[in-house]
């Protein structure tokens, strides 16, 4: 069954027409489809200009109405900050204010065609968000296996989303099985043939998703709420059919589609769609493929040591809380120290730094993050043998001799292990 464009099929209830408005101006606020092209050349002002438009919007809504929070904090590795739900009240407002103005000027009978337009717009950003997080997990990019630091770090001391953060980094297979779900519900998603089936496995995914978010407190609950919505509005464009299906055990008819009546249509449609699986498929693909196993940093190669150390004697005119306990260097030119001095960056009781050394100076140079061009100190090291490294110099002007010795510290979580048979609870 087909809708002809030109032919309008049925008229639509009030309630219909206003649901749709304001669907349509949230969705277009919340998905943003001019700025998805973000990444190519003066296509990205588009995007530019309209973020810097919408933030001012948004702030001047907060200031006036919202009344969120005074200053409001940007979107930045969280997207539940203030800045967040001020955007959400303000995408709300407007979608109601748009949806009536747009109520008092349009008389037309349905959007039939503009509904159809509406679910594949939603269809395809449910679809990038997707690919965007499934092939991440393919090449276990977006959870990390616990580091040394990590596995130095008392269990009790980790924030919820930490834990569940290493709980799926620590298997690979498992993170590689959910990212290719994801994976499958995106490219399920291209096809209309298979899109229902699609949306089927989008909303059991994201659900999964938000219910981790909110369960274990991490702050992307708006976006992957928004998704699993998003999802459950393509099938609720078969909702009819499905429950005829599923339900009411009755046949049921093929869904509607929008026939394009020229051949330059169809043409632009192939080709739009070609260019959809480069920019949201293929580059992704291969960003994360050399992410995972191209040529790494050269510099990472240059570190000083890598392992867990003790501290065995700490000498200087430090705090007790400030004294380091025990030291790890990583697998590259960062690594953690048991103390509780904020001269680093303070996690889950743990002090972690960046560092470079010189070897012909014999110095080590920390650092609070790896972009810092300026050293928080430096001290000359000395490696007797691998097993032990002492460290001189001064720390706030105060002169430290730090002595540390390698640990063979052994870490169960560390070796990934499987067992077929298990004769009791481990």
């Amino acid at each position: 069954m087909t809708i002809d464009v030109t032919t309008p099929v049925r008229k639509w209830p009030l309630g219909h027409k206003l649901l749709f408005r304001f669907g349509c101006i949230y969705i277009l606020l919340f998905t943003s489809p001019w700025a998805w092209l973000s990444e190519i050349p003066i296509l990205n002002l588009i995007g530019k200009y309209y973020g810097l438009a919408e933030e001012w919007l948004v702030n001047q809504a907060n200031a006036h109405i919202f009344h969120i929070k005074d200053v409001l904090v940007p979107l930045n590795g969280s997207g539940d900050t203030s800045y967040g739900y001020a955007q959400l009240c303000f995408f709300l407002l407007a979608a109601v204010v748009g949806a009536l103005i747009w109520s008092v000027f349009d008389k037309r009978k349905n959007y039939d065609v503009a509904y159809y337009g509406l679910m594949v717009l939603v269809r395809y950003f449910v679809a990038i968000m997707a690919f965007s997080y499934g092939i991440i997990k393919l090449f276990g990019l977006q959870m990390v296996f616990p580091s040394m630091s990590a596995l130095a770090t008392p269990l009790g001391d980790f924030l919820p989303m930490r834990l569940s953060w290493y709980f799926i980094g620590y298997s690979t297979p498992y993170q590689f099985f959910s990212g290719a779900v994801e994976v499958l519900a995106g490219t399920l998603l291209l096809f209309r043939r298979t899109s229902t089936l699609g949306a089927f496995v989008a909303a059991s995914v994201f659900l999964n998703v938000m219910v981790l978010n909110f369960c274990y407190d991490i702050p992307v609950k708006l976006f992957s709420a928004h998704l699993f919505i998003f999802s459950n509005v393509l099938l609720l464009s078969d909702a009819k059919r499905l429950l005829n299906f599923f339900i009411y055990n009755k046949a049921t008819q093929p869904a509607p589609q929008v026939a394009l009546p020229e051949k330059w249509m169809r043409t632009t449609q192939i080709v739009l769609k070609i260019a959809f699986v480069i920019l949201f498929i293929g580059m992704p693909l291969y960003g994360s493929y050399q992410r995972a196993f191209g040529p790494g940093d050269s510099g990472a190669a240059k570190k000083l040591t890598t392992g867990f150390f003790s501290v065995d004697q700490f000498q200087g005119n430090v705090a007790d809380s400030l004294r380091w306990k025990d030291v790890v260097f990583e697998p590259n030119t960062s690594g953690s120290i048991l103390t509780a001095d904020t001269l680093f960056r303070q996690r889950y009781r743990r002090g972690y730094f960046s560092y470079s050394f010189d070897s012909l100076a014999h110095t080590i140079a920390f650092k609070k993050f790896p972009s810092d061009s300026t050293a928080l100190f430096t001290l000359g090291y000395v490696m007797p043998d691998t097993n032990h490294v002492v460290l001189r110099g001064k720390i706030r002007n105060d002169s430290v001799m730090i002595a540390l010795t390698r640990q063979k510290r052994h870490f169960q979580l560390a070796e990934r292990q499987f067992h077929w048979l298990s004769e009791a609870n481990r």
